[in-house]
């Protein structure tokens, strides 16, 4: 295990052990911050841009208010192409940096700034440099869950939507891979492309924590389901899917598979919108090991889960935890974030 990957895992130990569970709001309770929210979002010219991992109540508001509820592919296409003065992102530190590096002129505020990633944390840009120093003969892509530092030491920036189809185009023109930072899904599209690709160590506190010997158990108590699998999964979660794709792509899944039920590894987030997608169908969350180091993230993730309607609310009315990018870096960054963007509009 490399330094960065045992820092990681510290840092999340020591996030989880802090954490102090919310009581939940009342049904009378949300309804006056959603009102409080819309009334602030237009007073603020401001859009809601949300992940599907974020809170429902939060994914809801953002539909409601002409937002974006999406992967980080669509966030980041949406909030440069709004017409919003200020975007809010709900969503984890690394999306409201990509965000306001597609959108300098924007102001861009986050509900809080220390939602971070486990990815973005295992990889610092200064083992990274090294790292990619040792290795000049390869072609950088990163995944999208990491800091503007490190997109800005990269060559191409993917998302789990476009990265089979990225280093499939890289590997038809003979060119090698440096990857990082998700080791899995690395392994994902090393597996899949047949591309020579190098892969940074690290991996996604939620995905990781999927167990192949409980997915196998609870497969028994749901014979017909189908398994619908994030390539952020460990190999032997990937082996046994019956489809394995982005988000956006798991949902569309969850529409065209026949199966009435769908045992479902990624986050838990993700059900509001599928069963928008599926009424008809169940989702079941797929099982974890429930008691390793990290078991209070089984199912979701708890970075994700900071994003709450009563820090949004305080955020609007002050215009704190704005994100600010250093221009050069915010520079540097633009040029594999605007690859993945035109190479993605060309494959549409």
């Amino acid at each position: 295990m490399s330094q960065a990957s045992a820092t990681a895992q510290q840092v999340v130990r020591d996030h989880l052990e802090g954490i102090t569970c919310r009581p939940p709001l009342t049904e009378v309770q949300q309804a006056s911050y959603k009102e409080q929210i819309k009334a602030l979002l237009k007073r603020e010219n401001a859009v809601l841009v949300a992940h599907y991992y974020t809170d429902p109540l939060i994914q809801q508001l953002a539909e409601e208010t002409g937002g974006c509820v999406s992967d980080s592919l669509e966030m980041a296409r949406f909030g440069r192409d709004h017409p919003a003065s200020t975007l809010i992102v709900a969503g984890v530190k690394f999306m409201g940096e990509t965000a306001k590096i597609l959108s300098p002129e924007k102001r861009v505020l986050m509900p809080t700034l220390e939602a971070t990633c486990s990815l973005d944390i295992g990889c610092p840009i200064e083992e990274f440099d090294a790292f990619c120093n040792q290795h000049s003969d390869r072609t950088v892509v990163v995944y999208a869950n990491t800091s503007a530092a490190v997109k800005a030491r990269a060559d191409w920036v993917v998302t789990s939507s476009i990265a089979l189809q990225v280093v499939e185009h890289l590997h038809a023109k003979g060119e090698k891979i440096l990857w990082a930072p998700d080791k899995h899904l690395g392994s994902y599209v090393q597996r899949e492309t047949g591309a020579d690709v190098l892969l940074w160590d690290g991996s996604c506190i939620v995905h990781e924590e999927f167990k192949a010997k409980a997915l196998e158990d609870i497969k028994k108590v749901y014979p017909e389901a189908g398994i619908l699998v994030h390539p952020e999964s460990p190999q032997s979660i990937v082996e046994m899917a019956d489809y394995v794709g982005s988000t956006s792509q798991i949902i569309n899944a969850a529409k065209t598979l026949p199966n009435k039920q769908f045992i479902v590894a990624t986050d838990q987030g993700i059900f509001y919108k599928m069963q928008q997608a599926v009424p008809d169908k169940e989702l079941i969350i797929a099982p974890t090991a429930g008691n390793g180091a990290t078991c209070r993230s089984c199912g979701n993730c708890p970075w994700m889960a900071m994003n709450a309607v009563d820090n949004m609310t305080e955020v609007l009315e002050s215009g704190s935890n704005e994100v600010f990018v250093d221009p050069g870096l915010a520079e540097r960054a633009m040029k594999p974030l605007t690859r993945m963007l035109e190479f993605s509009a060309a494959k549409k």
